[in-house]
């Protein structure tokens, strides 16, 4: 029996850091162990806000390259840019005939856009471009094109899986058979929620993150960098509610977690200890990664060479599906 298929967009931008890795790269690359496995770099999405071609370029070679060095195997999946790929613009404009303009009105990021545009007494629309307006279209073409049964996301993309579920129905009912299959959100309540240097969730628009492929000078440095309170060396300190620890235990095996924990709780140790000891489990894991990455992203036609055999075995899928919907629509 066939596996069912998975699907994965990556927005390429770039400076993946380690809430990033245990977020969204561990969690998705876990699918391709039960599903086949799909994965794009969504480089016509990011042109919605990333205007600077040299900046999107290096984007998209640094996303793909960390993914790749934090474990996707392009042996094993299909592995692809976006704009690699036609048959997603051409399945755009034709799902476009079966969007409701309302149901695009009701789109989160189209919605808070307006919302902060009222709250500042410009127009509704002011900045608000297509792409941003028409983005979940192009979001389930991606999906449709490729026949997924499901779509690993985080609780606020669900809508967008949503949308593309009434789309993919709006076609099917027309033409009263399956032409679109129908896909499914997955969501994770266990994804780590990965604490920054500041205690808050680790953002890039935070501020407050650990670079994935920092050097490992920076990397010490960044560390260090993490805020703590003003507890003493000798005073007990609960290790639940350290980012030092909490930041830990994604990194350390169970015996260390329960080493470092007794020694929490006995006192004896300073913060800037229990930062080396953070660094030393972190380097361990991270520097094979960022050798990979180094050596990935230093080879950029080899890089391109994988974006593009990916294409390659993406493209037949793609064909099939909008010569499937284009008979059925009588233009074939």
């Amino acid at each position: 029996m066939d596996r069912k298929i998975s699907l994965t967009g990556i927005k390429p931008t770039g400076n993946l850091h380690i809430g990033n890795y245990f977020g969204a790269i561990k969690p998705a690359l876990e699918l391709s162990k039960t599903y086949d496995a799909r994965y794009f770099i969504a480089d016509y999405h990011a042109l919605n806000s990333m205007k600077e071609p040299a900046g999107l370029h290096a984007s998209i070679r640094e996303v793909a390259a960390g993914w790749l060095a934090g474990g996707l195997d392009p042996e094993r999946v299909i592995f692809y840019r976006q704009s690699s790929i036609p048959e997603v613009f051409e399945l755009t404009t034709m799902i476009m005939a079966f969007t409701a303009k309302g149901l695009m009105n009701r789109a989160h990021a189209y919605k808070a856009s307006v919302a902060e545009n009222n709250e500042k007494g410009d127009d509704p629309d002011a900045g608000i471009n297509m792409g941003l307006f028409t983005y979940p279209v192009l979001m389930a073409a991606d999906i449709i094109l490729f026949d997924s049964d499901v779509v690993p996301v985080g609780k606020d993309q669900v809508q967008h899986i949503e949308m593309a579920q009434d789309i993919a129905q709006a076609v099917n009912a027309n033409y009263k058979q399956q032409v679109l299959k129908v896909p499914q959100a997955v969501t994770s309540e266990d994804t780590a929620v990965v604490p920054g240097l500041d205690g808050r969730k680790m953002s890039k628009s935070y501020g407050n993150t650990v670079p994935l492929f920092a050097p490992e000078n920076q990397l010490h440095k960044c560390i260090m960098r993490i805020v703590t309170n003003s507890q003493g060396v000798e005073a007990p300190k609960d290790p639940d509610s350290s980012q030092i620890f909490l930041l830990y235990r994604l990194f350390a095996s169970q015996e260390e977690q329960a080493a470092l924990a007794a020694r929490y709780r006995a006192g004896g140790m300073g913060w800037g200890e229990a930062k080396e000891e953070l660094f030393r489990v972190v380097n361990r894991e991270l520097g094979p990664i960022r050798e990979r990455f180094n050596a990935i992203i230093s080879d950029p036609e080899g890089l391109d060479r994988i974006l593009a055999a990916g294409a390659e075995k993406a493209r037949p899928i793609a064909a099939g599906v909008v010569k499937r919907f284009r008979k059925a629509a009588g233009i074939d």
